[in-house]
């Protein structure tokens, strides 16, 4: 790696702008490669191992990227489990997911600097040809202004840039003539009019065809945006300035940034998630680095590094101390309050954060980046995937995982940084895994239950934009790679922009902005290159003596949600009162209550109501007590709730030509057969007759011995199981009738039994949603027979092929193909981190009856929004003194694990043996439960699925 400013050491003093030199230039601040330094630790890793490594990911991207072009082009998207393109509008709508769609080939698009970086110019060269025939950006769709920009901008303009240096070289594309920038000035243009607001914050979402506002545009009337949407523009908009000499894209996207840094919380430095775009109101005034502001922190700095105007440097510096005060809690990494920034927001952290410690590499803060970092991978060590979301004591709180990137790109920012082959090693881990779990015939595809290895039928544009992109640079050496990659800055998306453009049309005024809201401490601020002495001390050992007593954090964790709150009482004032500790009959409590702005409503049934009037406190710290004291209630409602539930199980196909490469969500039933606590069922299939399983099989000789497949409809679940366990099946997977149902889309359910005793069942019993169940009935009609595997999670395709010939190709794409013992599953708890409830006006039933008047799967109970002051709960108050997760939340004072440890452990394991069941959605549910459906909850969720960074 080349010092920086031109041979300057690292340790010397430099001007405020220089052209910064790490890895593609991101690094606004120059660390060196240490490789000679990193002797200890891990054993190094050859030149030999890390070319095969490389090769793998080579073989990888073009079995992603194959499929994409031969089952999916020209459509937005693969579904790589049933082989074909997802079209927006042809599909069931994801919500805010589709969003990123625009019928513009997005994968082909997103991926076309990639192909360059993997030294694929052929292939690039074909890629640009087709962009440049087929896709049409003027198409009549509403789409997200922040993904269409990081996305389809940021990949025109990364596919410009690596055409115009191969262009250069003479070797390729000695036909371009800017083709691509045109494109891409095209839809800047189609992107401005989301910027018509009084504040210059951009609108979510515009219409590609018909703009913002018109009755044809169908959007136009949104209030809010996230911090992330509104404040990732900067670099894509002014390099598109910067290429083309036309500014306004620049200003406009300065002008955001200038909005969102004067609106933040004076106090704190902090911002909030969501920010009203007309009145620059803050609407969720929580904070963190993950989900919904994340790459807003992101381009501060890399704008520095690229526009060379240190008011971003600046800007990101005052955020990035506010950020080291308030939210980092070493390893972890949580939310906040914006005005009170001493209390948690949420007892959870979601998977987008992952980012950081790679951007903590670049400001030059290597340490809390390898504790960050070494903490995300024991999660990923213990469920082969970062989860979407997990608690601070590391369990599962959101399971999918669609395959994001930020972790690979931490691990490739942390290697280049101090070159400890330890993070070679935890990319060979990432390729296995996704080896392993994530690929299927078709490509690879998104999990929908890290803890099942059940699949989701997606595989988003990201996936090829940035994964590769960063594993493959993380093996290569600089000789692998056709052009410099310090030559250029990774975008949020892993797009390619040249330093270059730093020189280049500088019409925007650097008028130091920063300086008209604060008075800055300049002596807080790094204007030098950090000293490599001090970043890593003479001791080879640096890096591992951080990660050392981080190993078994995730095994043997001390729940650390409340320490804050508790070391804020260390002065001797009284803690507020906890729900863990409430008890209904104590007039002292009572009164607590009422202090808190809480009333409390006995009902008939027994249980008690609580309500929150905010106004109604003595004071605002009483408020946010009772704010605290409502999410804790319904945590623990819902806590209860979860322990009667049954989890997901999985359906893994593993005959030709699958090798149970697929993995399928299944419900299950509540008789037969447990597959959490008895050995798997495996065996073929076979098609019941009748299909609907109601009456004696007609063919009994065709289910002997298999598993039979039995359709929904006209009779009760247990019947069914009774007819086929009669005939000799040894299982049965019931599929929906209801045509088009997806677990994607769908909430699942248990299957009850009919009120009878079902003891007499002894078979397995397994439901799948139509779209499921057609893979397997596809698979049937293709090549016949078709053996299946039901568990309780996917097994490890080594176990599974134990015995058996292995086709050469799964030997390949799995070269170390082990059995590992798969994590167990964890309880998901659930956490509510909002200011609002939404409460259910029916208290409904907890799972699913069959019956011939009963067959849809998707009506919901309805519900209604309370005023923003209010906040509702209703729990037992029998639940109330009786809570299992008593002091699971307990910590001494200074921060240690209690003496309580061995028995909280044992306690999890307990929970975890007798109940793996994690959170996961039904068509009906108890009215408790429902209540914990926070508002705030299902926004972050919405949040974190569109905001891909």
């Amino acid at each position: 790696m080349s010092e920086a400013g031109g041979g300057r050491g690292c340790g010397s003093s430099v001007p405020q702008r220089a052209p910064w030199s790490l890895v593609a230039a991101t690094a606004a601040f120059c660390l060196v490669s240490a490789t000679s330094v990193w002797t200890a630790g891990a054993a190094p890793m050859s030149r030999e191992e890390r070319q095969k490594l490389g090769n793998q990911v080579l073989e990888m991207f073009d079995h992603a990227y194959g499929n994409y072009m031969e089952h999916a082009y020209p459509a937005d998207e693969l579904m790589p489990l049933t082989c074909r393109g997802r079209v927006r509008g042809q599909e069931p709508s994801r919500g805010d997911v589709d969003d990123a769609l625009g019928k513009f080939s997005l994968t082909l698009i997103d991926s076309l600097d990639t192909l360059v970086v993997l030294n694929k110019t052929k292939e690039f060269e074909d890629a640009v040809r087709k962009v440049l025939r087929d896709v049409n950006l003027d198409n009549d769709v509403v789409v997200s202004v922040f993904e269409t920009n990081i996305r389809v901008l940021g990949g025109l303009l990364g596919g410009h840039s690596l055409a115009i240096m191969l262009k250069e070289k003479g070797e390729h594309m000695q036909w371009y003539n800017d083709e691509l920038l045109q494109m891409a000035k095209q839809l800047g243009y189609k992107l401005l009019p989301a910027f018509n607001t009084t504040s210059g914050l951009p609108y979510p979402r515009i219409n590609l065809k018909f703009g913002i506002r018109k009755p044809e545009a169908r959007t136009g009337t949104e209030t809010d945006t996230c911090t992330a949407c509104a404040g990732t523009l900067i670099l894509e908009f002014a390099a598109l300035s910067r290429f083309t000499g036309a500014t306004i894209f620049e200003e406009y996207a300065r002008k955001a940034l200038d909005f969102l840094w004067e609106k933040r919380q004076r106090s704190s430095n902090l911002v909030g998630v969501t920010i009203n775009i007309h009145t620059g109101d803050w609407v969720r005034k929580d904070s963190g680095v993950g989900a919904g502001i994340d790459s807003y922190y992101e381009y501060l700095l890399k704008a520095y590094v690229l526009l060379g105007d240190d008011s971003f440097l600046e800007r990101f510096n005052t955020h990035y101390d506010a950020i080291m005060r308030y939210i980092s809690q070493p390893p972890l990494l949580l939310d906040v309050h914006i005005h009170k920034p001493m209390l948690n927001a949420r007892t959870w952290m979601d998977a987008l954060l992952a980012f950081f410690p790679g951007l903590q590499v670049l400001k030059g803060d290597i340490r809390p980046a390898i504790e960050t970092h070494e903490m995300l991978y024991q999660v990923i060590k213990k469920h082969n995937f970062l989860p979407e979301a997990f608690t601070t004591d590391f369990r599962v709180h959101w399971a999918q995982h669609p395959l994001r990137p930020e972790f690979a790109e931490s691990t490739y920012f942390l290697y280049k940084a101090t070159g400890d082959p330890y993070y070679l090693e935890v990319g060979k881990t990432l390729i296995e895994n996704l080896n392993k779990y994530a690929r299927v015939p078709c490509g690879f595809a998104a999990m929908k239950d890290v803890r099942t290895g059940s699949h989701e039928d997606r595989m988003d544009s990201f996936f090829l934009a940035e994964m590769f992109k960063y594993l493959y640079l993380l093996f290569a050496d600089k000789e692998d790679i056709i052009f410099d990659i310090e030559d250029y800055i990774f975008t949020t998306e892993a797009h390619l922009l040249p330093l270059w453009l730093s020189t280049t049309n500088q019409s925007i005024s650097k008028k130091n902005t920063t300086s008209e809201y604060t008075e800055l401490d300049d002596s807080n601020f790094d204007w030098t290159c950090p000293n490599t002495q001090i970043l890593f001390p003479n001791d080879p050992l640096y890096a591992q003596s951080i990660r050392e007593p981080l190993k078994n954090v995730v095994d043997k964790s001390c729940p650390r949600g409340i320490i804050r709150v508790e070391e804020s009482f260390r002065s001797g004032a009284k803690p507020p009162l906890r729900a863990r500790d409430f008890m209904a009959t104590n007039p002292e409590h009572l009164e607590i209550l009422k202090k808190m702005g809480v009333s409390l409503i006995h009902l008939k049934d027994g249980r008690v109501q609580l309500v929150q009037h905010a106004i109604q406190a003595a004071s605002s710290i009483d408020a946010e007590d009772g704010l605290r004291f409502m999410q804790e209630m319904i945590e623990l409602s819902s806590q209860q709730q979860k322990e009667q539930q049954l989890p997901p199980r999985a359906v893994q196909i593993v005959s030709h030509p699958f090798f149970g490469r697929v993995v399928l969500t299944a419900g299950p039933a509540q008789f037969g057969l447990d597959l959490s606590k008895h050995k798997e069922t495996r065996g073929f299939v076979a098609s019941s007759k009748p299909y609907n399983g109601c009456s004696e099989l007609t063919n009994p000789e065709a289910v002997m011995g298999k598993i039979a497949l039995i359709q929904r409809g006209q009779c009760m679940f247990a019947e069914k199981a009774r007819n086929i366990q009669n005939a000799g099946a040894i299982g049965g997977i019931v599929i929906d009738d209801n045509e088009g149902s997806s677990s994607d889309t769908a909430p699942l359910f248990q299957m009850a039994g009919d009120g009878k005793d079902t003891d007499d069942i002894k078979i397995p019993m397994l439901f799948l949603f139509s779209k499921e169940g057609s893979i397997i009935l596809d698979a049937i009609r293709e090549y016949e027979e078709v053996e299946v595997l039901l568990s309780d999670k996917a097994k490890d395709r080594a176990a599974i092929l134990k015995g058996k010939m292995i086709p050469s190709y799964i030997i390949n794409s799995n070269p170390e193909m082990e059995s590992e013992e798969q994590p167990s599953s964890e309880n998901d708890s659930q956490d509510q981190s909002a200011e609002e409830i939404t409460p259910s006006s029916q208290e409904v039933g907890l799972v699913e009856q069959e019956s011939p008047e009963e067959s849809s799967l998707n009506s919901e109970p309805e519900s209604s929004s309370p005023a923003d002051t209010d906040n509702a709960a209703s729990v037992s108050a029998s639940e109330q003194n009786s809570n299992p997760m008593e002091n699971h939340e307990t910590t001494s004072l200074d921060g240690e694990c209690s003496d309580l440890d061995n028995q909280l452990q044992e306690q999890s394991e307990t929970e975890e043996d007798s109940n793996p069941n994690v959170s996961w959605g039904k068509k009906v549910q108890p009215i408790d439960s429902i209540l914990a459906d926070w508002n705030e909850d299902i926004e972050a969720f919405e949040m974190m699925e569109k905001d891909e960074l």
